[in-house]
């Protein structure tokens, strides 16, 4: 069985660690947001595609929930010294590495996609990755300052990690989406794909800007049929993150039905906690679509096999 896999953010990690049990990594190509993609200190840093590619991997930081295991911040730390605001975006020392490597190959000419292969290979990681694009496309938010009233223009991590998501969103633009083109191999894994499944992220930034990339969105929703996705909304609230905080913004309902309604052209089958059986019946009647009550909470691998097992059932 084929598996294509639309994916951002620590949801994402979790679930894929788990559909790699489910059938062979080799069978998986994951599509990866990029909208969250920042340059850093003149580094490019890519964190949706590293966190999934640590989680596949096996060397994410399960605590913590992002990053690498046995991370250290003594060079964060020490540019705090020199400089506080220089060092608002935690960098892990081991996490340099990485993006020292993808900064030092993109300068030579090498493409995201191609980075992220070598990058993948270094860690082991047996699925195909692939960035949703390989064009600059970035997520902005625009949002007012609740102290000043200011109107502001943030990039996607200033909101999330400098400002610690405290301002009142008022809209989300995927900036360069109109003028991107799909990554090499994202619509032929689409296309040729058993199951594409919509993982259980955050559906405004990490799903929104896959989905923005020209072309995208219009090929999923002709493999509608087989098209399964699962909800990161548990009982009215996120998992993780700030998809409550955005949702609104985007005239989206924080709910598992508010989700399935965002993605109501591209679904076959959709996937909800246990927390929300009571809204099963409503989905499937509004949407069309069978609905599958099920754990989704994903405190390990066993569970997360479990669920990914659950969702490609509902796919196939």
């Amino acid at each position: 069985m084929k598996v294509t896999a639309l994916a951002g953010g620590i949801g994402a990690g979790k679930f894929l660690r788990g559909l790699v049990r489910a059938v062979p990594a080799e069978d998986v190509t994951v599509i990866v947001n990029v909208g969250d993609d920042i340059l850093m200190h003149g580094l490019h840093v890519s964190p949706d595609l590293d966190s999934v590619t640590y989680w596949l991997g096996d060397a994410f930081d399960r605590e913590r929930g992002w990053g690498r295991r046995g991370e250290t911040f003594r060079a964060t730390q020490e540019l705090a010294a020199f400089d506080p605001e220089a060092a608002w975006f935690g960098l892990g020392d081991l996490d340099l590495a990485t993006h020292l490597f993808r900064s030092r190959e993109l300068a030579s000419g090498a493409t995201l996609s191609q980075v992220t292969e070598r990058v993948c290979a270094r860690f082991g990681v047996g699925a195909r990755v692939l960035p949703a694009t390989d064009d600059l496309l970035t997520t902005r938010i625009d949002a007012v300052d609740p102290a000043s009233g200011l109107a502001l223009d943030l990039h996607f991590q200033e909101y999330w990690v400098r400002r610690r998501a405290t301002d009142d969103v008022k809209g989300v633009r995927f900036a360069g989406a109109d003028a991107a083109g799909p990554a090499p191999g994202v619509l032929e894994a689409i296309r040729e794909a058993d199951v594409v499944v919509i993982c259980p992220s955050n559906p405004v930034v990490s799903v929104g800007p896959v989905l923005a990339v020209p072309g995208v969105r219009a090929a999923v929703a002709a493999r509608s049929a087989v098209v399964t996705g699962v909800s990161p909304i548990v009982g009215g609230a996120p998992l993780a993150g700030m998809a409550d905080k955005l949702m609104p913004a985007v005239g989206m309902e924080v709910s598992a039905a508010g989700v399935a309604r965002a993605y109501a052209d591209l679904l076959g089958s959709w996937v909800i906690d246990e927390a929300d059986r009571g809204l099963a019946r409503s989905i499937g009647d509004e949407l069309g679509v069978p609905v599958v009550v099920t754990d989704t909470v994903m405190r390990d691998d066993v569970v997360a096999e479990a669920l990914a097992r659950a969702t490609l059932s509902a796919g196939n």
